[in-house]
């Protein structure tokens, strides 16, 4: 009876023994969530992003980790399946017990995890230009909202190239909806007639452009000058642009200018046919600093091709992740509530040079930058502000959100308070 009390108790303090050594193990590294794509119509872009976060997660590791603790990344793919998205964020959280989520490219992926971050009070950092009307006490905006692109494209497109006639194309889903709403109030606020604005908008992997490119070609033969705002998403682009050159469209006749084409998405398209069109973000592999030279030397390196390029989003997750990891040292936590009030006014370096700061709306400053299409895939810098634009969660240009300002400072904590009826309206 004996033996069997002591086989017993043995095998007791054994299996303890692997439960503690197992949860220590667990505890010796702090987890970190990557929410992107790596299937579907949106890994052409989403893939690179991924990989993004692992230079940037064993880059820091390197140096130490954080808190004294590596850093561990957890890989999910919610294979540009809107819904998945929500039950891959609930995973990262509830099962793998991330810290914080690097993630989401499209608008609709964003507002499908939102319920889940702000749930279960998670973090969320967010790479990716948007069409602005939120803001959420969970969610890290380092992407540009519509101030810090969408506006000063078309101001560039209105006042340096005489731009008279507009089409609005975006693929049909929350981003280019939104923008282009607030885009036609903005250029009609700016004397542009209802006649002079074309809509229109495609499926995600929209394929069949020759009719599209046609209206958009007859559009523009009326003698006024007329450009593309392009809000198209994904691979649908590689087959929009091989349309374009196919019908003769170059930037000469109706030039495009597109908030969603980077160095990515053209590095799989013959960029001949498309010299001189342009895109509009907040840094382009061409730019010229110290800072960008270092980013991409240890990019190539760590993926191992210098063929390789480089992009914004890639860009706002370098910014991103070191706002947290400056967050996290600061607070001395991972807790989500002392992260969120140690990271406002968190400043960081830039690829562009300058330094980015997380604002109280937790939108970043940014620069906004407008490049043309080189016959190599790169962007030859045409036009950028003189300095840092705040991104500013609520457009000046919509009736419903232009009294609405976003603080998560205390005592207002409030994404959405209105300044004219002193309230924070709504969901906070």
């Amino acid at each position: 009876m004996k033996s069997k009390l002591l086989t017993l108790s043995l095998g007791c303090t054994l299996i303890l023994g692997s439960l503690v050594s197992g949860q220590a193990i667990a505890e010796e590294t702090i987890k970190v969530g990557v929410l992107h794509s790596l299937s579907g119509t949106m890994a052409i872009s989403e893939t690179t992003l991924k990989d993004t976060m692992l230079m940037l997660i064993d880059e820091q590791n390197k140096k130490g980790g954080i808190l004294g603790k590596k850093l561990e990344a957890v890989v999910v793919d919610p294979a540009s399946d809107w819904p998945l998205f929500a039950e891959k964020a609930r995973e990262l959280i509830e099962k793998e017990k991330v810290v914080s989520v690097f993630g989401c490219w499209t608008s609709v992926s964003r507002k499908s995890v939102l319920p889940v971050f702000e749930e279960l009070n998670s973090l969320l950092f967010y790479p990716v230009q948007y069409e602005g009307e939120e803001s959420s006490l969970n969610v890290f905006y380092t992407g540009a909202a519509p101030n810090q692109q969408a506006i000063p494209a078309v101001d560039y497109l209105m006042n340096d190239m005489g731009i008279k006639r507009w089409v609005l194309a975006g693929t049909d889903y929350v981003y280019p909806r939104t923008t282009n709403k607030i885009l036609e109030a903005y250029l009609k606020a700016k004397g542009v007639a209802d006649t002079d604005i074309m809509i229109h908008y495609t499926p995600f992997g929209h394929s069949d452009w020759q009719s599209i490119v046609a209206d958009v070609k007859k559009f523009g033969a009326t003698g006024k000058k007329t450009a593309v705002v392009s809000t198209i998403n994904g691979d649908a682009n590689v087959p929009f642009y091989k349309e374009l050159g196919n019908q003769g469209i170059t930037a000469d006749t109706i030039p495009v200018i597109a908030f969603s084409v980077g160095e990515e998405e053209l590095s799989g398209i013959d960029t001949k046919p498309l010299v001189g069109h342009l895109a509009a973000w907040n840094y382009f592999m061409s730019v010229d600093s110290e800072a960008n030279d270092a980013f991409i030397e240890s990019w190539q390196k760590f993926i191992k091709s210098e063929k390789r390029v480089t992009n914004d989003p890639m860009e706002a997750h370098y910014i991103g992740f070191n706002m947290w990891v400056r967050a996290v040292e600061k607070a001395g936590t991972t807790d989500p509530a002392a992260v969120q009030d140690a990271i406002i006014g968190i400043t960081v370096p830039n690829l562009s040079g300058g330094y980015s700061t997380m604002m109280p709306n937790h939108h970043i400053t940014k620069p906004v930058l407008i490049g043309e299409i080189q016959d190599d895939g790169q962007f030859e810098i045409v036009w950028q502000t003189a300095g840092m634009e705040v991104g500013d969660a609520w457009s000046d240009f919509l009736p419903g959100s232009k009294d609405l300002i976003s603080d998560w400072r205390k005592p207002l904590s409030c994404g959405n308070y209105n300044v004219k009826t002193g309230k924070c309206s709504g969901k906070k």
